[in-house]
């Protein structure tokens, strides 16, 4: 049985990301900086190629999908975009230093929320059941190499559910641009929604020892 192929891609930045605001659903676009970047990776790492790509509904994921990705068709995945911050949105963590609401946010477990924003287990369960469709979608049609690009809230958490070797959300962080190459292993995956994680990427594990 073959195996598959999955790259998980984090989105460029914003001015919203530089800025160290909380950023989920507010559709920023790319910055003119970060559309360089993403160009200057692609020119010195290449891309992979691939067959199918799944992209967050937020422009900022698709002007990225379209840099790393141009010959593709980019297919979105409505669940795939970022955390519901409710009021927090566009808030920073200093503006917030003194709200009740947000202390206890980051108090929390699995059931906390912002106010008007989702929980924790809200944002897990919608990225979650969107992936597993994803996936038996692309093992059952065949499609062997494919392309997630989102926000590193999604990525993140996709990660910490079903990467070998296990590791909690915040092992799993990233720079813009950059993410993690996934082998899917059919079997595995059936007997235990499990996908090994095997290498950075675009950027390999031996490209970085040279340097």
């Amino acid at each position: 049985m073959k195996s598959y192929n999955l790259y998980l891609f984090r989105h460029g930045l914003t001015k919203g990301n530089i800025n160290a605001q909380y950023i989920g659903h507010t559709d920023y676009s790319l910055t003119t900086d970060s559309i360089s970047a993403l160009k200057d990776i692609n020119r010195k790492h290449h891309y992979p190629e691939v067959d199918a790509v799944f992209v967050s509904p937020l422009k900022r994921a698709k002007q990225s999908a379209d840099i790393m990705f141009p010959k593709n068709n980019k297919i979105v995945i409505d669940e795939f975009i970022e955390y519901n911050f409710g009021e927090f949105e566009e808030l920073t963590a200093e503006d917030l230093k003194d709200n009740e609401d947000f202390k206890e946010w980051l108090r929390g477990d699995i059931t906390a929320r912002p106010p008007h924003g989702e929980s924790n287990a809200e944002f897990v369960h919608r990225i979650c059941a969107a992936f597993e469709k994803v996936i038996d979608g692309c093992i059952k049609t065949g499609t062997q190499n494919i392309a997630i690009v989102s926000h590193a809230g999604v990525l993140m958490t996709i990660l910490a559910s079903y990467g070998v070797p296990e590791a909690p959300m915040a092992h799993w962080q990233m720079d813009a641009g950059y993410g993690y190459k996934l082998r899917i292993t059919p079997s595995l995956w059936m007997q235990g929604k499990k996908i090994e994680v095997v290498d950075l990427a675009p950027e390999s594990l031996e490209e970085l020892r040279k340097q």
